[in-house]
C-alpha cells in the first residue's frame, strides 16, 4: 500500500513538473521542427543540384532547365528531361498539345510545385528561375464526367476553367 503510494506520489510530481513546463516544451518542439524541415531543404537542394531563384517585380516568369522534384526522384534509371518555361505580359497564355502519357500534367504540376517552392524559401529543382510573387496557383488537369448530374466530361472541364478563370487574379499563376 505504501509502494503504491509512493509511487502515485511520485508519478503526480513528475506530472506537475512537466506540465509547468508545457509552453516550453512547445517553443522547443516548434524550433526542433523548424529547423528540421529547413535542413531537409537544404539537403535536398544540395543533393539534387537545385538553385536559389531570384523574384521579379515586371511579373516575367523564366525557368530554364526544370524538373519535377517528386518524379526525378522516382525514375531510378532514366535521367528526367528538364523543361524551360516563359511567361510575361505578352505571353500570357500557352497551349499545351501532345500525345497521351508524353508529360504535360507532370509539366503542369512541376510549373506548380515550383512556383510554390520558391515562394516557401526553397531552392528549386532547375539551372535557373526568375519569377514574381504569385498570390494564386491554379491549374486544371484530368476530369471525369458526372452522369447523376447530366454533365458531360467537357462540361465539367469547363466548369472547372470557369471557376479558375472567376478566381483569378492579374498575379496569379
Amino acid at each position: 500500500e505504501r509502494i503504491k503510494s509512493l509511487e502515485y506520489e511520485l508519478f503526480s510530481n513528475i506530472r506537475q513538473e512537466l506540465y509547468d513546463k508545457v509552453e516550453s516544451m512547445q517553443q522547443f518542439v516548434q524550433v526542433v521542427a523548424q529547423l528540421d524541415a529547413l535542413t531537409n531543404l537544404a539537403f535536398l537542394a544540395y543533393n539534387n543540384n537545385y538553385c536559389r531563384p531570384h523574384f521579379s517585380t515586371d511579373g516575367t516568369m523564366h525557368i530554364t532547365a526544370s524538373r519535377h522534384p517528386v518524379i526525378e526522384q522516382l525514375m531510378e534509371n532514366e535521367e528526367f528531361i528538364p523543361n524551360d518555361a516563359f511567361i510575361n505580359d505578352s505571353n500570357l497564355i500557352s497551349l499545351i498539345t501532345g500525345p497521351n502519357m508524353a508529360g504535360k500534367s507532370t509539366y503542369l504540376r512541376q510549373l506548380g510545385l515550383i512556383v510554390i517552392m520558391a515562394q516557401m524559401g526553397s531552392f528549386i529543382p532547375a539551372s535557373s528561375a526568375s519569377l514574381p510573387i504569385f498570390d494564386k496557383v491554379f491549374t486544371r488537369v484530368g476530369a471525369s464526367d458526372n452522369l447523376a448530374l447530366g454533365q458531360s466530361t467537357f462540361l465539367v472541364e469547363m466548369i472547372e476553367t470557369a471557376n479558375i478563370l472567376n478566381s483569378a487574379t492579374p498575379n496569379s499563376l
